[in-house]
């Protein structure tokens, strides 16, 4: 069934994901194959393929909220062909950002956030510091795994390292759904094909692909909190509108206009800064300097504002 689509930039979205499909070949096949064994600096070309990570985000996450196109079943095709040159099952990235949506800053969902009285900050920070350092891209990657699990293997798996009513608890049920299950087995295998022939195609170069793949989940993982980082906690809608300039904020989709769109999640990308100034709202800080401040480390719970209706 096809949506509405007004205001959604359809044309220019599939634009955009023709070039992150050609640019990501570009990483995978053209680079190792034909121009590294011309010349070793066509390594540097992929900086710009690391630092592109998180545009190239923003764009699979416009089709998680089924905005990248109005006819559904392009828009899920875009969504799962780029989620695999991501790194993950379209699935398991719609599932688990959705979730957030659900539960932002709820007490079971937070990064940054510890019980003073269960838990360490030393403990806290272990956690912290490995999920903002890559560790959330390295677990989108390897999540899947757990899926070619038995389906009795895997319930006692979820039994055994994931909490009752945690967001892994939650998610864990949802994947293993059979028809769920399915596509994420289907994505995870090409996944796995993709990045395994690319591997092989850089032979002795293979340290650049990893250090290029390194630096996307780095990037990915370190800027995924920065709009929530010290944030009121229980309050749903609530996440940071941060300073980009108009350069930056563009290609990353308006992504720095975060507190918008979760007050907003069906407003497509180029609607933001016209939803940004309608609403009168205000930037809560540069977004360089957000992200520097998660390096402070995790916040207990007992030190963070609350929700007015928490008080």
């Amino acid at each position: 069934m096809d949506r509405c689509g007004a205001g959604l930039p359809a044309r220019l979205n599939l634009s955009l994901a023709v070039f992150y499909v050609v640019l990501n070949l570009f990483l995978f096949v053209l680079l190792p194959i034909w121009l590294l064994p011309l010349d070793g600096r066509w390594g540097w070309a992929l900086g710009l393929v690391a630092l592109l990570s998180n545009p190239f985000w923003s764009l699979i996450h416009e089709a998680i909220h089924d905005l990248l196109h109005p006819n559904r079943r392009i828009n899920a095709a875009a969504g799962r062909v780029l989620s695999i040159l991501f790194g993950a099952p379209f699935l398991i990235l719609r599932t688990s950002h959705l979730l957030h949506h659900k539960l932002n800053r709820a007490t079971i969902e937070g990064t940054e956030y510890y019980d003073r009285g269960r838990q360490s900050r030393a403990l806290a920070a272990i956690g912290y510091y490995f999920q903002i350092l890559g560790g959330l891209y390295l677990v989108e990657f390897l999540s899947p795994a757990l899926l070619f699990f038995p389906r009795r293997a895997l319930r006692a798996v979820r039994r055994r390292f994931a909490k009752a009513g945690s967001i892994s608890s939650i998610l864990m049920e949802h994947w293993s759904r059979s028809e769920a299950a399915r596509e994420i087995r289907l994505d995870a295998t090409l996944v796995v094909l993709l990045y395994g022939a690319s591997l092989a195609c850089y032979g002795k170069n293979w340290p650049l692909f990893v250090m290029t793949v390194g630096l996307r989940g780095f990037l990915i993982s370190f800027l995924d909190n920065v709009y929530h980082y010290r944030t009121p906690v229980n309050d749903t809608f609530f996440a940071s509108n941060l300073r980009l300039p108009r350069l930056a904020a563009a290609p990353l989709l308006h992504f720095n206009l975060h507190g918008v769109h979760h007050r907003n999640p069906s407003i497509p990308w180029k609607e933001l800064p016209a939803a940004f100034k309608r609403e009168s709202a205000r930037y809560h800080g540069n977004y360089f300097a957000a992200a520097a401040r998660q390096l402070a480390g995790p916040v207990a719970l007992q030190d963070l504002p609350w929700a007015a209706s928490q008080r």
